[in-house]
């Protein structure tokens, strides 16, 4: 998904992606060719690229490329890892 889809065609929009009570962001640095090693994630949570490219994987066999502006939804429970195809800027929430 790009995060310019969910928006209307107006000058400023703001839009909820993954609403939770309490939530964390987290800034994510993957270098290309890095790898974000596999883990799991215990509750939701929505990866963003910001900048770069990077490639998220998990045992699952989904397999999504994030480019700028891209996001994903993590599912909980789901052993996954995420490699940089070039220098890469994320945000987590969760």
């Amino acid at each position: 998904m790009k995060l310019i889809d969910i928006h209307d065609k107006k000058g400023v929009s703001a839009k909820p992606i993954s609403q939770n009570l309490t939530s964390k962001v987290i800034a994510i640095q993957i270098l290309a060719n890095e790898l974000l090693k596999e883990h799991i994630t215990n509750i939701p949570a929505v990866l963003i690229c910001v900048l770069g490219e990077v490639d998220y994987k998990d045992e699952k066999g989904t397999k999504i490329n994030l480019k700028s502006g891209d996001y994903f939804e993590i599912e909980p429970m789901v052993k996954h890892w995420v490699k940089g195809i070039q220098d890469s800027q994320l945000l987590l929430i969760k």
